[in-house]
């Protein structure tokens, strides 16, 4: 790895600790649509990341009724420096909630679904079983829904955990590794770096056919190259989608942004990213996990078959 210690540049064409730029801001959510998602999740008692996480997007996506729902309860026993989800000790695992997520796709029509949710270090399993039967009421339910899931990093219980997951067969797996190594230790201090890669790892090895899908916020503080590096370590690790965005600051609380970076910044990025070889990339100061995740996942299913049929016609030669 390249020598990254000497205190971060912002790149040329970013603006270092100014004001909320033009390109970053929303229109709050006021449309039909909006309020009958929100309605939908409060009947049916599901949390979702959407608000939880103050995410930027929430009035775009849930005018067009797509959520991402947040299981195991609203409270994380992790305390991460970018994170809203209020941190504590949870309460009881919900049994209805994995009929209430499956009720809830099937009233929104929803061909993709994520499913995501707080760490769970108090549980022996991490919680991995309770993803587990979300995923088995969707299939029973809602079979035509493709799934995509945003898990934790198990911490203790990996192994496990991704063993039972993967047997449910989610159609992407997707664990975010956040930030750049350098940066863990104050950004996300209760996880290990290299452990979030091996769990993606871990996830190829059992089903190579599952996407995988990983993620990273930036401004920060990281330098160029050790994004670059982290898209080389998500390579080796056969990650297909990585994901790029701007990080936001919730609340005075949490971790200052060092830096807002340009929308033609991520475009670089993204390109560097095509070119490494991963299957799909979205890369702009707004993306985050779940955004477009439907449409991303489409686009990204459609370029794995035609490399297989590219290197089905090679092989035929």
């Amino acid at each position: 790895m390249n020598d990254l210690s000497s205190t971060p540049v912002p790149p040329s064409d970013s603006l270092p600790r100014a004001r909320k730029p033009d390109w970053i801001r929303v229109k709050a959510p006021t449309s039909k649509g909006y309020g009958e998602t929100r309605q939908l999740m409060r009947d049916l008692k599901l949390n979702t990341v959407c608000e939880e996480a103050a995410c930027p997007n929430i009035g775009e996506c849930w005018t067009k009724k797509h959520a991402t729902v947040m299981i195991l309860g609203d409270t994380c026993t992790r305390a991460c420096a970018f994170c809203n989800v209020k941190t504590g000790m949870p309460g009881r695992v919900d049994a209805d909630e994995p009929a209430h997520v499956a009720e809830a796709a099937a009233k929104l029509g929803l061909e993709h679904i994520v499913i995501t949710s707080v760490d769970r270090d108090d549980l022996p399993d991490g919680g991995a079983s309770q993803f587990v039967k979300v995923i088995q009421q969707l299939r029973a339910n809602t079979p035509q829904t493709t799934i995509e899931i945003l898990t934790p990093d198990f911490r203790g219980k990996m192994r496990r955990a991704v063993e039972a997951i993967v047997a449910a067969r989610p159609d992407v797996y997707n664990h975010n590794l956040e930030t750049v190594p350098r940066l863990y230790p104050t950004i996300r201090p209760g996880a290990r770096y290299y452990a979030s890669l091996r769990l993606l790892e871990e996830v190829k090895r059992h089903d190579p056919s599952i996407f995988t899908k990983s993620g990273v916020m930036l401004g920060l503080g990281e330098q160029r190259l050790e994004v670059h590096q982290v898209m080389d370590d998500m390579r080796c690790a056969d990650i297909d989608f990585l994901t790029m965005g701007q990080y936001l600051r919730p609340t005075p609380k949490h971790t200052e942004v060092m830096e807002f970076v340009t929308p033609q910044a991520f475009a670089a990025y993204g390109a560097i990213a095509r070119a490494k070889g991963f299957l799909q990339v979205a890369s702009s100061p707004l993306t985050r996990s779940s955004y477009h995740a439907g449409k991303d996942f489409a686009e990204m299913r459609a370029a794995r078959e035609a490399q297989l049929a590219k290197a089905a016609a090679a092989g035929a030669r």
